[in-house]
């Protein structure tokens, strides 16, 4: 792999970090172009990142006088 996209990967990862963001998954996808008048590789990278926000005060975040949540989708 091109050690320029390597850089590149890291410099990503740490601007999230200096951000506040905790990077938690990265690929890094390279391959020749897909057009047939380039002949330069590229790359592709999908960065999965975790931010936590502290509750501003009086924010209970949805769960509203204690009622139980009807999201279908959510554990309790």
């Amino acid at each position: 792999m091109d050690r320029e996209m390597l850089a590149d990967q890291q410099r990503l990862v740490e601007l999230l970090e200096n951000e506040g963001w905790d990077v938690t998954d990265l690929e890094l996808s390279a391959y020749d172009s897909p057009w047939a008048d380039e002949d330069d590789p590229e790359a592709t990278v999908t960065i999965t990142a975790r931010k936590p926000y502290e509750r501003e005060d009086g924010d209970d975040g949805g769960d509203r006088d204690g009622e139980d949540d009807e999201n279908p989708f959510r554990l309790k």
